[in-house]
């Protein structure tokens, strides 16, 4: 029996693991994506305010030797989930069942002016490339804003906020610049009131204007300004933005997304076709677009491809919990422990910043590049061995 994976995100690399474990030769599995390295969405600030270096956090799917799985490197062309075939640039790949964990692609673009006058930091390319431009920034206005929802990561546009705080009073510049974060949300973590709090008490305590329930509809590069939907400009020096987020167009043109988005069944993973299934950010199953959701989805995913392997009735249903870190900046990090239920509101624990979680976020990283690579990494701005 071959599985098709497509995305070696957290989603995909979880579960031909998983696959790999409990089958090893027995399965053919085919993990394909575009890319020839996987980082760690967190890796990206960590490189962009110069912590680490981008070799250091680039994890090559050459490394990947698991038993029954194959690693291509290639892109998406077509998907036709009826037959459960997928054509592309290496050529055609039929499965008994296909996965779907292409995640969101990002348009900078789609934010008039983004491009010209701004920065976007979600892409691995635009994070790396603004640890030069950061190091050559003397200080002045600097907004973080979120074009559009949904986004990736919820937490990631306050921890930017609060480490350029960092960044640049270590410079020495921070008594000259002004920090401002704008997001569409009335609070910078909905799901966690606790961690929304926190976050608002430190945005007070460090000077960073907080600027709730408004988005950025346009840059003017020439007048440096970010154009709100209602309107009102505000003016800048720096612009980091997260973009537009869209599901990839190859799945678009599949026929498969309602409302941009693949539905799947909330519980199972499974989507309309029968023995196509998706997770992570390419569908609307209702949790934030996070990787530490991805890896929660392939698991259930894992149990409903091994009861089909065995002639069994599938069991596994997903639970909507994810855990995820939030840097604090000044060394640390707090932990935010969530559960999304279907039709339900979402239940949220909060553990107060601490070096402690700081230590546990770095063996969060070191312990999945371990299981997914085989290798020991050192943590932030380590080396692999």
């Amino acid at each position: 029996m071959r599985v098709v994976v497509l995305g070696a995100g957290f989603g995909g690399l979880e579960l031909t693991t998983r696959l790999s474990e409990e089958f090893g030769d027995r399965l053919d599995v085919v993990l394909i994506d575009q890319s020839d390295v996987f980082t760690f969405g967190f890796s990206k600030l960590d490189v962009m305010f110069g912590r680490a270096l981008s070799s250091a956090v680039q994890h090559p799917y050459r490394d990947i030797v698991k038993p029954g799985v194959r690693f291509v490197q290639t892109t998406v062309r077509s998907i036709y989930p009826a037959t459960k075939r997928v054509e592309t640039d290496a050529g055609t790949f039929d499965g008994d069942i296909l996965v779907i964990a292409l995640g969101a692609d990002l348009h900078a673009a789609a934010t008039p002016g983004l491009v010209e006058g701004g920065h976007e930091f979600y892409t691995e390319a635009g994070a790396f490339a603004l640890r030069d431009v950061l190091s050559n920034f003397a200080g002045g206005r600097v907004i973080v804003a979120v074009t559009s929802t949904p986004f990736k990561c919820p937490p990631a546009p306050s921890e930017t906020a609060l480490l350029m705080d960092d960044y640049l009073t270590q410079r020495g510049v921070r008594d000259r610049s002004q920090i401002s974060l704008v997001m569409p949300m009335g609070a910078p973590i909905p799901p966690s009131p606790a961690a929304s709090q926190a976050l608002l008490a430190a945005f007070a305590e460090r000077g960073i204007e907080w600027h709730a329930e408004r988005v950025v509809r346009e840059l003017d590069p020439a007048r440096k300004v970010a154009v709100f939907a209602d309107g009102d400009d505000m003016p800048y020096d720096l612009f980091l933005g997260v973009p537009v987020h869209r599901a990839p167009a190859v799945v678009e043109a599949s026929g498969m997304t309602v409302d941009g988005w693949i539905p799947v069944n909330p519980l199972t993973l499974e989507t309309a076709y029968a023995g196509v299934y998706a997770i992570g950010d390419v569908t609307s199953v209702g949790t934030p677009k996070a990787g530490v959701f991805a890896e929660g989805q392939a698991a259930v995913v894992a149990g409903g491809v091994s009861a089909l392997v065995r002639g069994a009735t599938g069991s596994a249903q997903y639970d909507g919990r994810g855990i995820c870190y939030l840097e604090f900046g000044h060394d640390q990090v707090a932990r935010v422990d969530v559960t999304f239920v279907t039709g339900e509101k979402p239940i949220g624990i909060f553990d107060a910043p601490s070096q402690a979680f700081a230590a546990d976020k770095v063996e969060f990283g070191t312990s999945r590049i371990q299981r997914w690579f085989g290798r020991t990494w050192s943590g932030v701005g380590g080396s692999l061995v």
